[in-house]
């Protein structure tokens, strides 16, 4: 019977101030590709028992963490040891979740891989044993995984050390379990509103139409047509220059790349990086000199763009000139990644160890990151 139909007969019975729930349960997958750059240096300069770990990412409504033991954590010399940390539970409470973890080959392939994340409402075998059929409840920052994920030697250079950098894949399956009222789910029609989109659409045929452009702007040997009050409405820096040259037909800039000047262009018409620039790899590329040029044109959100590419490339041989770089051009929240990636002992001893070690102390301002910088 159907919860309208019962709802009904309980009501028709007397219960007339009856309310009513259903709790669904259903399984929620996220994943995360943790990439250590350098991870045969790194593996070399730690010990036995020394972690490193991934930042937060979400799936199912909670934040989970990766820790790597790159030598073994205590008691798993020789072996590499992975973890899966519930690192929210203070917010979230419990966990219910199956996870499994890949080291990937050079082609991006799954080529070693531990674990189950794939929650199962029924048991397939009476013969399975709990530890395989049932979900890992995540409690009080709990962590579970492999002590002996795979074998030091196990990890071929060419297979698994494409580049130098080691690729974890991480799956994680929450089982989402929430009650939702009877009156709420009835008076929902469950259609989906699609978000609006005359802005962007408008903006979109703006931008390769270009037409009513009224502006000429020179950069690097290229021209580009533009709208001035476009350039006016986005950015105070082209705002003030048109102002002071109300009658200018075409603007010259200076100091910036023509590609990189397209891409804040575009950007300023229809709020997103060219789908060109949409892979994390291409935007890490020009992410610093675009940066540079949001900071010059106060475009605050291209700017937070950039300084979320830049993050996540932060390693021990660019931390110091990336954080040189954040503090150069006050951006918060690069510099906050760069100084959590020292806070971290064996980041930072490698950091040191490398010529960006000057960069590094030019740039941290943290008095106690410096006074760890300067006497070791």
């Amino acid at each position: 019977m159907s919860m309208s139909a019962l709802v009904s007969a309980l009501r028709a019975a007397g219960r007339h101030h009856l309310s009513a729930g259903t709790l669904i349960t259903r399984p929620v997958t996220g994943s995360y590709l943790f990439r250590i750059d350098q991870y045969k240096c790194i593996q070399k300069m730690v010990g036995n028992g020394t972690v490193i770990k991934s930042a937060t990412f979400g799936a199912g409504g909670h934040d989970w963490r990766i820790k790597c033991y790159p030598r073994g954590e205590v008691g798993y010399r020789g072996y590499i040891s992975l973890y899966l940390e519930h690192a929210s539970h203070g917010r979230t409470g419990d966990a219910t979740a199956d996870y499994c973890m890949s080291i990937l080959d050079h082609a991006g392939n799954p080529s070693w891989t531990k674990g189950n994340a794939q929650l199962s409402d029924e048991t397939d075998s009476e013969s399975e044993s709990e530890t395989e059929t049932q979900a890992n409840n995540f409690s009080n920052h709990d962590a579970f995984g492999w002590g002996a994920f795979m074998k030091i030697e196990d990890l071929d250079e060419e297979e698994h050390l494409k580049d130098g950098c080691l690729c974890i894949l991480c799956d994680v399956t929450v089982l989402d379990m929430r009650t939702t009222d009877y009156g709420a789910r009835r008076a929902s029609t469950g259609a989906m509103v699609p978000p609006p989109g005359l802005h962007r659409q408008l903006t979109e045929d703006l931008w390769e139409s270009k037409e009513g452009a009224d502006v000429e702007i020179e950069v690097g040997g290229e021209t580009f047509p533009a709208h001035r009050w476009m350039l006016a409405a986005v950015s105070p820096i082209f705002m003030a220059e048109l102002l002071r040259s109300p009658a200018a037909t075409r603007i010259r800039v200076d100091g910036i790349d023509a590609g990189v000047f397209k891409a804040l262009l575009h950007f300023i018409y229809t709020d997103a990086l060219p789908e060109e620039m949409a892979k994390q790899e291409a935007l890490a590329t020009m992410a610093k000199p675009l940066l540079v040029a949001a900071d010059r044109y106060k475009l605050d959100r291209l700017k937070l763009v950039c300084e979320e590419a830049l993050c996540g490339h932060i390693n021990m041989f660019s931390v110091g000139a990336t954080l040189a770089f954040a503090e150069q051009h006050c951006c918060r929240v690069l510099k906050e990644a760069c100084m959590h990636f020292l806070t971290d002992p064996c980041n930072l001893e490698a950091a040191v160890a490398t010529r960006g070690f000057d960069q590094l102390k030019a740039a941290s301002c943290h008095p106690t990151l410096r006074h760890r910088l300067e006497w070791g």
